[in-house]
């Protein structure tokens, strides 16, 4: 059998953390930033967690 590859997108997007979560980064920080505030885009800069529900097909797709 040959070795399973990682989803390159998910591979550029998700990293681990020590407790083994999954790390992302905010969407909407991109473009058409001026109607957004200060606060919002501040806040949208800081990396979050993705959520339970959702951790199990990221870490199927980094083939942990």
């Amino acid at each position: 059998m040959p070795k399973m590859k990682t989803k390159s997108g998910a591979k550029k997007r998700f990293t681990l953390t020590a407790s083994g979560r999954v790390k992302r980064k905010h969407a909407y920080k991109s473009h058409i930033l001026t109607k957004k505030s200060n606060k919002r885009k501040r806040n949208l800069t800081k990396t979050g967690l993705v959520s339970p529900a959702d951790e199990k097909n990221i870490k199927a797709m980094l083939n942990l």
